[in-house]
């Protein structure tokens, strides 16, 4: 996401720390690449001209010229007018002290607002211990019923489901009198979409607003309509006063300027962002984290807040003692790559690492099949095998690459690299510090 608009402000900003001391003329160069970066990431044209106007009346102010460090200012300058434009501090929904909280979901047809439902179903009852149910009121596209019984039930939720031949204000209503006697804590209304705005949905998102009084009526577009989804959320601010933006398939955005307009043009914030198809690919917008990301500042608090879901500290405590010990396996070794895994793509995982641009991931090849082809190989072990990897020879190794669909050489490649792992491991846990460079060769 926002690869080449990260890329042009990156080099933009690289440029401007290489000047010892700042002049308005560098100020006013700077200014106009920003500018042009901006438009060619469609972002609103009002939207460019009012940030690019506050960031060079901060930069050809006193805590700029003149200053000892006058490139990282303006670097600072930017990356807090960027978090200022996606919202500032990030938000989530607003729970009632007298449960449920009902949230209702609102967008046109195609935005993904179905699965978004699904998702914050699944954040909230992850995040937040939240007792979910979902009620299924679109009962106009095909199967959205069905698709909602199925991600909702895969997400966790209770789905409340009454087909699709009954008013969807009175499924509605009914919905949230089923989540009071079920004691949730929470009922998220998945509502119709429609291929254009039009007084007849308007009208009927009005009417369930008033039949269930949601605490929360957040608004899905899809980031990749670019301003198309700006122009959209425009017009449901001015129909239906929502609280906050659910931005889907932000991962597929290159370039990122629904995201970037959509607060300074509505008023109102992206408090979700949807990065990937599946149901865990979903969490809170942090304006001032994306920020950091998109000027290769890195995310390492949504970092270590992924780490932290998967990782359990008696489980890192129990693996620690096991390094120390040389008593690692490759049982140990497959647990802990499902982990990360889980944690989700590792592109997505490197571009949260300060320093990894946009085209720096762009010409970067993970191959998520190799992780496949090792945890095959792993699980074609026999469980003394994995904690013995010294047994594996000859007919084992045959039998392995036989059982893992790959061949010997994958076979004796991953005992080796793990062995030198274990080496290096053993190493460090004495206290001494390894020679790598040996290491490197004979992994070979």
């Amino acid at each position: 996401m926002f690869d080449a608009l990260s890329e042009k402000l990156q080099a933009t900003l690289a440029d401007v720390r290489g000047h010892g001391t700042l002049t308005e003329d560098d100020v006013k160069k700077a200014m106009r690449e920003i500018r042009l970066a901006l438009l060619e990431a469609d972002v609103n044209f009002r939207v460019v001209k009012e940030f690019t106007t506050t960031v060079r009346e901060r930069c050809s102010g006193a805590e700029v010229l003149g200053q000892l460090n006058p490139g990282q200012q303006v670097v600072k300058i930017v990356n807090e007018e960027l978090a200022a434009l996606m919202g500032g501090a990030s938000a989530g929904v607003s729970f009632s002290p007298r449960p449920p909280t009902v949230v209702l979901m609102a967008g046109l047809q195609g935005s993904g607002k179905t699965t978004a439902t699904a998702k914050l179903a699944r954040h909230l009852r992850e995040e937040h211990g939240s007792s979910v149910a979902v009620a299924a009121c679109d009962v106009y596209r095909p199967a959205a019923v069905e698709q909602l019984v199925k991600v909702g039930g895969q997400a966790g939720a209770t789905v409340y489901e009454r087909g699709t031949e009954e008013n969807p204000v009175d499924i509605a209503r009914w919905a949230l009198d089923q989540a009071k006697m079920d004691g949730k804590d929470v009922l998220i209304v998945d509502t119709s979409g429609r291929l254009h705005i039009d007084t007849e949905l308007m009208q009927e998102l009005k009417d369930i607003r008033t039949a269930v009084r949601p605490h929360t009526i957040l608004l899905v577009v899809d980031a990749m309509t670019g301003q198309d989804a700006v122009n959209v959320a425009e017009q449901f601010a001015e129909a239906v006063n929502f609280d906050g933006v659910v931005m889907t398939k932000l991962d597929g955005d290159a370039r990122g300027g629904a995201a970037l307009s959509v607060k300074a043009v509505t008023g109102k914030p992206i408090l979700f962002a949807s990065t990937g198809e599946k149901l865990e690919q979903f969490e809170r917008f942090h304006p001032d984290r994306m920020a950091q990301r998109i000027l290769g500042m890195g995310d390492v608090l949504s970092f270590i807040e992924k780490a932290e879901r998967q990782f359990d500290e008696d489980e890192a405590k129990a693996l620690e003692r096991k390094l120390r010990r040389d008593e690692f396996t490759l049982e140990d070794f497959l647990d802990q790559l499902r982990q990360i895994r889980r944690m989700g793509p590792l592109t997505s995982l490197l571009g949260m690492m300060p320093g990894f641009s946009g085209q720096q991931l762009k010409g970067l090849k993970v191959d998520e099949r190799e992780l496949d082809r090792i945890q095959a190989i792993i699980l074609s072990m026999t469980p003394e095998e994995r904690r013995r990897p010294e047994l594996i020879k000859g007919s084992r190794r045959l039998r392995i690459a036989k059982g893992s669909g790959t061949n010997v050489q994958a076979v004796n490649q991953l005992v080796k690299q793990f062995g030198q792992m274990r080496k290096m491991m053993k190493q460090l846990g004495r206290g001494k510090m390894p020679d790598l460079g040996a290491i490197m060769r004979q992994a070979r």
